[in-house]
């Protein structure tokens, strides 16, 4: 409905354009107002209708005549009289009105709405879908989780959140290229590596303390305990001085960074680079592996799992090093190599090749991001945890010193999941290995429900997660509520059948003109925000709007349900009702698709 207001008013204009009569009087006759070409109209146009607020004012109204009336030569209000009396007629269209200093207000028909019915039932699943992002592509990268341990609820809502926001941009057209980042390289990974080796050496019946900062949690035993299986004590390598003449520990008096810093190296020494090698993939294939099948259980799939271990092999991170260099934008200091990353307005310069020559994870950052923009992505998103705020002004310093448009990056930040049971709050850590992890929410609230809670506010805000809620049978959880919706229509057709009545749409499509009901109207109205709603939710990168859209359509339908009978005795009633109940499904089927929620048929 708005694109229709939207292609009228991008016709009237068109045909103003191309008179003469339109200019102001004191003008040249040949000259043409600096309107812009059509694509300029059109992009005036998306953001220049709007819904009311107030439905008598109208159901739309536009302000392009005030956005274009600088560029017309021409008072606001007198070229929205302009705009009104070029405006081609609609069935669609009862009245327009002109308010204020210039804004346009439509009044839509009954058969406006009732159309929107006939539309739902012919596109089906692809009710709502659009071309805005046509012949567009765009690289989402989302949860990219170091494989040091499964993922934990934290992890959770950038999947959910990731998925939804790639749903939705394909939705509306784009063609999306959905990749995990796999921090297979670097130091945690070698902290994880070093802790499997602990383990294992337990195994073999070394009597070791474990370091503070290795990683604690049962899933190392498990990793520890199958490498023993496959290897016996083939790996063990003189463990039993693997602990000596290291600096102390933290309990100690020492520095727990120094400390397991030092472990890690005596583990690369006594095992050898291709021995620890074998160690250090086999956790990292371990954890890797039950990523890939907690995602893909939880309904999250990928293009591309891509290692950051192969942008050293392939000499990436080195190719971005020397671009650098050459742009003038690195120097050196006490031994290491400095990008100037304040030139670009970051807080401090950054270090990408330290003293004793080894790259930082910046580095690998800056070459990872320009592969992103070498495969010709027009534009690529990150989606990354709160925390790593500080990573975005640097990111985007090194593309532009690179000669990249940093714009074409957008970072999309997702604060903390904290989860609640019986109104307390949970606690979690990666590294003592006490957190919650995804699988485990899932295996206790469903799929369905982790998906739509993890969505249900913007990005930007803090998550409050309330288990008991989620498990519940009520109104008050916002995914029942709307899966009920759903089969409570299904539920519908089956009583249908059971009276050995048939619900005939073609009947129903020429008898849309009796809902006349109050609850009608309101369902119908609420039908039409579809595709507006999905469509804001694409290009804002908000998927909540599309959830409380939902739990409002909902909301709507229900009090439908409890107010009127569907299956009366007059056909003709009967039929129209039903096709709009029909193309009620089919909404609450295509939006909860998009946020990965299923539409159970009963319940």
């Amino acid at each position: 409905m708005k694109h229709h207001i939207e292609h009228l008013l991008a016709s009237a204009l068109t045909e103003l354009l191309s008179d003469a009569g339109f200019l102001a009087p004191s003008r040249d006759a040949q000259e043409r107002p600096a309107l812009g070409d059509e694509a300029n109209i059109a992009a005036s146009l998306r953001t220049g209708v709007e819904r009311t607020r107030d439905r008598n004012h109208g159901e739309f109204a536009s302000n392009v005549a005030l956005t274009l009336a600088k560029a017309a030569r021409c008072k606001p209000r007198d070229l929205a009289e302009k705009i009104v009396a070029a405006l081609p007629v609609s069935n669609k269209i009862a009245r327009v009105e002109i308010a204020g200093p210039g804004f346009i207000n439509f009044y839509m028909t009954p058969d406006a709405f009732q159309d929107v019915i006939t539309d739902i039932l012919a596109a089906g699943p692809r009710y709502g879908r659009s071309a805005v992002g046509e012949n567009r592509n765009v690289h989402i990268e989302f949860v990219s989780a170091n494989p040091t341990g499964p993922l934990h609820v934290g992890h959770g809502r950038g999947a959910a959140y990731g998925a939804a926001v790639a749903d939705l941009l394909e939705a509306v057209g784009y063609t999306v290229h959905r990749e995990y980042y796999v921090n297979d390289a670097g130091r945690q990974m070698d902290i994880l590596g070093t802790s499997v080796w602990l383990r294992y050496l337990a195994l073999c019946g070394e009597h070791l303390t474990f370091p503070v900062n290795a990683y604690k949690g049962a899933y190392v035993r498990d990793i520890a305990h199958k490498l023993h299986q496959q290897h016996g004590d083939s790996l063990r390598h003189a463990g039993a001085v693997v602990m000596q003449d290291l600096p102390p520990d933290e309990p100690a008096g020492g520095d727990k960074e120094d400390h397991i810093d030092a472990l890690i190296a005596r583990a690369k020494q006594l095992l050898g680079a291709a021995a620890y090698r074998q160690v250090f993939d086999w956790g990292l294939n371990d954890i890797l592996g039950d990523i890939r099948d907690d995602l893909h259980e939880f309904g999250v799939d990928y293009g591309t799992w891509y290692s950051e271990r192969s942008l050293y092999e392939s000499g990436a991170v080195d190719r971005a090093v020397d671009r650098l260099k050459t742009s003038g934008h690195m120097y050196e200091k006490d031994g290491a190599l400095w990008f100037r990353s304040t030139d670009y307005g970051d807080e401090k310069d950054r270090v990408v090749v330290r003293d004793n020559g080894q790259k930082t994870y910046f580095a690998a950052d800056i070459a990872y991001h320009m592969d992103k923009l070498d495969r010709g992505f027009e534009r690529v998103i990150d989606v990354w945890g709160a925390d790593h705020h500080g990573y975005v002004p640097r990111v985007k310093a090194a593309l532009t010193a690179m000669g990249y448009d940093a714009a074409r990056l957008d970072v999309l930040l997702v604060q903390f999941a904290i989860l609640y049971r019986g109104g307390e709050k949970m606690q979690m850590s990666t590294r003592s290995g006490e957190f919650v992890t995804l699988r485990a929410l899932r295996h206790e609230v469903g799929n369905d429900a982790a998906r739509f809670f993890y969505v249900l506010r913007k990005c930007e805000q803090h998550l409050d997660f309330d288990l008991d809620l989620a498990k519940s049978q009520s109104s008050d959880n916002p995914v029942y509520y709307i899966q009920y919706a759903h089969a409570r229509i299904c539920s519908v057709i089956r009583q249908l059948q059971e009276k050995a009545l048939h619900w005939n749409e073609t009947q129903g499509r020429s008898s849309l003109d009796r809902l006349q009901e109050s609850h009608e109207q309101a369902l119908m109205l609420a039908l039409s925000r579809y595709p507006e709603v999905l469509e804001s939710a694409a290009l804002n990168h908000e998927p909540h709007q599309l959830a409380h859209f939902l739990r409002d359509l909902a909301n709507d339908f229900h009090t439908y349900y409890n107010a009127h009978m569907f299956i009366v005795d007059d056909a003709a009633l009967r039929n129209a009702r039903l096709n709009l109940v029909m193309a009620t499904r089919h909404a609450l089927r295509n939006g909860l698709t998009l946020l990965g929620v299923s539409a159970p048929e009963t319940m």
